[in-house]
């Protein structure tokens, strides 16, 4: 079987992204010290009457890399190639937790559960629990954000779009992200932690949120250079007239679905 080079791109695109986002949700069981791991003096902000350092999910290393592949997606595939990659993505996700879930309901060789305590871990299958059962809470707020994220960006993406045509590559790439995670910052934190059993205060909401969105909001600035970086690359495999016949259907109303 041949696959012709707009769909052999579509299909690496598509299993970078979503490996991207199935790899973030099993990372964002750690926390880690920005300050501690840049070896930097620690920064105590202050908003909302709470305090704090920059702490962060390990998953934040990873879904700046998922937003950037949105950007690139749509570029040439559309809303559609975005939002059902998205849709499979979500999909993918729970079929992942599911499984999670079974393997933690296994009952643990006996063996098993001390083979690490000489390395500080007496019960692996506790540790095993832990790290990979993640609060129902958290998953629906994750999921639900993630959704509701990329929706967000495949329109305002468009929407620029249509304001500036081809120029601009930057405004509606970086412009959409600026959006779409900041939306998607603040319901995660408020389903998980808010409507969850944790019921934290809207003041611990609104700081924490505002918090994770800077740092977003700085690192989509940062990753802006590879936007052109990847479209470069993507045309020189495509070639100028292929890439350029897809971002015109890609710009249309039914995008990667479109014949």
């Amino acid at each position: 079987m041949t696959f012709d080079r707009p769909t052999r791109l579509f299909v690496i695109l598509g299993g970078f992204f979503v490996c991207n986002a199935l790899i973030a949700e099993f990372l964002g069981v750690k926390i880690f010290a920005l300050e501690d791991t840049l070896g930097l003096a620690p920064f105590d902000w202050n908003l909302f009457g709470q305090s704090g350092s920059l702490s962060f999910t390990a998953g934040v290393l990873l879904w700046p890399v998922v937003f950037l592949m949105t950007d690139i997606i749509n570029e040439y595939f559309g809303r559609r190639g975005v939002r059902f990659l998205s849709y499979l993505t979500v999909g993918l996700i729970l079929y992942a937790f599911a499984f999670a879930y079974l393997a933690i309901a296994l009952a643990p060789a006996s063996w098993w559960v001390g083979i690490q305590a000489e390395q500080g871990v007496p019960d692996m299958q506790a540790a095993f629990g832990v790290i990979f059962g993640q609060g129902m809470w958290i998953i629906a707020g994750s999921v639900i954000a993630f959704l509701i994220g990329q929706i967000v960006d495949v329109t305002i993406f468009h929407r620029i779009r249509r304001i500036t045509g081809s120029r601009y590559v930057w405004a509606r790439a970086t412009g959409s992200t600026l959006v779409s995670q900041l939306i998607d910052s603040f319901v995660v934190l408020y389903i998980a932690f808010v409507l969850g059993p944790q019921q934290w205060s809207m003041e611990l909401f609104l700081a924490v949120g505002t918090v994770n969105y800077l740092y977003k909001f700085v690192v989509a600035i940062a990753l802006t250079p590879l936007i052109y970086l990847g479209r470069s690359l993507i045309d020189r495999y495509l070639g100028p007239e292929l890439a350029r016949a897809l971002t015109e259907r890609a710009a249309g109303r039914e995008g990667f679905a479109e014949k």
